[in-house]
């Protein structure tokens, strides 16, 4: 009788070191406190929710934590804004490309769908950054709310191409009309993801989109006012 073949013997895998494990268990709980601030700061304000309860809403025990992986709410703010702010980035940083590649002259609605399309992929269900984002720019007072992570090199490349489309807008007239182009996309895009998640009755939000890009390119190139010392 032939001798059947010997067991095999699993492989032995070697334990990850502590400091691995560590590092491991420290991102997970840093992204658990930026999903909790995202909500929180989205339901409420950035200014009115105290770290500790974020700290809470992310199920952790210390009521430090938010202080021991990001130093303080200016620093959780920003952990947010580049982490989210990083999706849109690569979303866009493909549509420039893109657009730049074509071998035709792009239009203003172009320069407005590379900015506007890419920051609407965070209408999604359990992503409240669009919202949180609409109440940072409320809260502080204006554009300085985008400042950074939403004027990043793909931003820098749009707004320097419009330059080029419309030459006739005086650069301090046209500078304004991009950052309201910019704010309004974002309290605009908010407003229609709470009128979703509420059922209210909307247009296809791909209509919706559409129309909104066509009407902040109107304002873009819109004429100017007459008296306007920018002029």
């Amino acid at each position: 009788m032939s001798q059947s073949a010997p067991d095999r013997v699993p492989p032995v895998l070697a334990p990850r070191p502590s400091g691995e494990r560590g590092n491991l268990r420290g991102e997970a709980t840093r992204q658990l406190i930026l999903d909790a601030a995202e909500r929180l700061f989205a339901e409420h304000g950035i200014s009115a929710v105290p770290l500790r309860d974020i700290g809470i809403e992310a199920g952790q025990r210390n009521h430090a934590v938010v202080q021991y992986h990001f130093g303080d709410r200016d620093g959780l703010v920003k952990a947010l804004m580049e982490s989210r702010g990083a999706e849109s980035e690569a979303v866009r940083t493909e549509v420039v490309a893109g657009l730049m590649a074509r071998g035709e002259v792009p239009q203003v609605s172009d320069v407005v769908s590379a900015f506007v399309r890419p920051l609407a992929i965070h209408i999604q269900p359990d992503n409240h950054y669009l919202a949180f984002l609409s109440l940072l720019i409320t809260e502080e007072g204006g554009y300085e709310g985008l400042v950074g992570v939403h004027t990043g090199a793909s931003v820098i490349t749009l707004r320097a191409l419009l330059n080029r489309l419309i030459p006739e807008i005086p650069a301090p007239v046209l500078e304004e009309r991009w950052w309201v182009t910019l704010t309004s996309a974002v309290h605009t895009l908010a407003r229609y993801q709470a009128a979703q998640q509420k059922r209210a009755q909307l247009a296809r939000m791909d209509i919706l989109i559409d129309d909104l890009i066509a009407y902040l390119s109107a304002g873009l190139i819109a004429p100017l006012v007459p008296g306007d010392p920018r002029a």
